[in-house]
């Protein structure tokens, strides 16, 4: 008894330093797990998506989430084992805004309310306000755009049917992490400029750098979301406040120069970008359109392929220049460390899944050895 007592504590502790306060969200215990609930405000729109197979929330949009703290997205920070009954209880929130495809102009914007009820169901509710549509029509738009981001239309079977045929030692290893972990989807948000601006955010700095970069612009410049968001939440920004951060600004946020310009070139063709977040005409395939984001200056294939990793569910574009990902593949399927060139050919057998190889062995928990000291980059933000 007393050690449940204390287990419940922890939780609790742990959904406070989320910033889920009373003030906006109930929390509830249920056999071992916190689940959150809107206090108030009904939402504007629901809707009950099937995957039709165990799904897992967590890890399937944890790598939407930057960082512990982000302001605009967060998985609830309570651990699900996952497995084939799914993560039943585990939920999420985000916050954006929606944009015209045809114009560009912004819609409205968008609170929203993830929460897996079943093995392979998620219930999601939306809030929404915007000056010209109401707040129903919008929600139905946001809510059209939710499966893709559970990564209902991301499907493993053909890779599946790979591992499963394949005779040799990484492919046994890789459809045993698949077996522990079924319900994990790529997930597609859709948000292109949003997921472009935290990417240029993490090149070539560490993580404590880029994930304090996003927070402090989010907390200085974003909005609050419509609804009953908790206290922490924030809209991330348009591109006319983008380009309306001061340069002094930038600094004081932990981000350096460089960065700072390529996130003013990105806004300058936002309206581009929000056309080609949905399935832009001409464009055929995800590589072409990582070409297209590579031709803003500033942003390589590192970055374009991170982005669409992230907003388009592309199973096959990997990182590649990434400073960590090829010493992990390289140890995970081989037991040595390799670099870019040998990471492509390490997974050429999965070529058309390389990016699912990776989140394999991602949620399999394997780390690779680090060498050396760990890095502490010097700080000029009070300078």
């Amino acid at each position: 008894m007393l050690s449940a007592y204390r287990r419940g504590r922890t939780r609790l502790r742990a959904a406070a330093r989320a910033g889920l306060t009373a003030q906006h969200v109930m929390v509830l215990c249920f056999h071992g797990r916190v689940i959150h609930q809107p206090s108030a405000g009904s939402p504007d729109g629901e809707l009950i998506v099937d995957l039709g197979a165990p799904y897992d929330l967590p890890r399937s949009l944890e790598i939407i989430q930057r960082g512990a703290g982000d302001p605009a997205f967060r998985v609830d920070p309570v651990g699900h084992r996952g497995g084939p009954g799914g993560t039943p209880g585990a939920g999420a929130w985000a916050c954006f805004r929606l944009w015209s495809p045809a114009s560009a102009l912004e819609q409205g914007q968008v609170l929203l309310r993830l929460d897996q009820l079943d093995a392979a169901r998620v219930r999601a509710r939306a809030w929404c306000a915007g000056a010209e549509a109401s707040p129903a029509e919008l929600a139905r738009t946001a809510l059209a755009r939710v499966p893709a981001l559970l990564g209902a239309g991301d499907d493993w079977a053909g890779f599946e049917h790979l591992l499963t045929t394949s005779e040799d030692e990484q492919s046994a290893g890789l459809e045993r992490i698949r077996r522990r972990h079924p319900g994990v989807r790529l997930p597609s948000s859709g948000q292109l400029l949003d997921q472009l601006v935290t990417v240029v955010l993490e090149q070539k700095v560490t993580h404590d750098q880029a994930r304090h970069g996003w927070r402090q612009l989010l907390r200085r410049h974003g909005e609050r979301p419509p609804g009953p968001a908790p206290a922490w939440m924030r809209l991330p920004l348009t591109a006319g406040q983008l380009r309306a951060v001061p340069s002094w600004e930038w600094h004081q946020m932990w981000v350096q120069p460089p960065m700072a310009a390529t996130i003013r070139r990105v806004a300058e063709r936002a309206s581009a970008l929000h056309r080609l977040a949905g399935s832009p005409a001409g464009v055929r395939s995800l590589e072409e359109l990582a070409g297209i984001l590579t031709a803003i200056d500033g942003v390589g294939s590192w970055t374009a392929a991170e982005t669409l990793q992230r907003t388009h569910g592309a199973a096959d574009l990997l990182a590649v220049g990434d400073y960590h990902l090829p010493a992990l593949v390289g140890e995970a399927l081989t037991g040595s460390r390799t670099d870019d060139a040998g990471m492509l050919r390490i997974l050429r057998p999965w070529r058309g899944h390389r990016q699912r190889v990776v989140r394999l062995i991602r949620v399999s928990g394997y780390r690779h050895q680090k060498f050396g000291p760990r890095l502490s980059p010097a700080d000029h933000r009070s300078r």
